[in-house]
């Protein structure tokens, strides 16, 4: 479904950074801003919640820990077919660190990669979010809902210029 949404468009992220309080504090609410490379401090100030990355980061190491231990368990002390190395025991559980740790990085990494890529909808056949393609080389925009605009176009325009805005325009676009 195609919303119309107020882009401004700035060439620096610090005149970017200065516009998103004055913006906020005319009651009109960010959608979203895009830039090509992380502005740090902006996730303050637009009032994100911290990520849950870390979470899914650590439950999918304790699941790749786990399943190098059961699986090396298994296979060395447990299974109908063990294999005696070297007349050491079945269980020498010193021997399992580098595997239980190799699977611990590679379950870890593998979920985290497929995390992310369903989280930023990154996906075969997924649309493209970019609402302004020069936001991938050197523009940054922030983009506003333009049915939670509260004033007119020519009013918005000119005070998001007097805040650095390059540009400033209407679009129908699939965010």
């Amino acid at each position: 479904m195609r919303t119309k949404y107020l882009l401004s468009i700035y060439d620096d992220e610090q005149t970017l950074m200065e516009a998103v309080p004055h913006i906020k504090s005319t009651g009109t609410s960010i959608y979203e801003v895009y830039s090509p490379f992380p502005i740090h401090g902006i996730d303050e100030l637009l009032g994100y919640k911290r990520s849950r990355l870390p979470i899914a980061a650590f439950l999918f190491g304790v699941t790749g820990f786990s399943l190098g231990l059961l699986m090396q368990s298994y296979m060395l002390g447990f299974s109908k077919w063990r294999i005696n190395i070297g007349g050491k025991p079945y269980l020498a559980w010193p021997d399992f660190v580098p595997v239980t740790f190799e699977i611990t990085v590679l379950v870890t990494a593998l979920g985290m990669v497929a995390t992310y890529l369903l989280a930023c909808k990154f996906f075969p056949g997924a649309p493209n979010l970019q609402p302004d393609l020069r936001v991938t080389n050197d523009r940054f925009v922030i983009a506003m809902k333009h049915n939670e605009v509260s004033q007119t176009m020519g009013d918005v325009s000119a005070f998001l210029k007097q805040h650095g805005a390059i540009e400033v325009r209407e679009e129908n676009i699939e965010l």
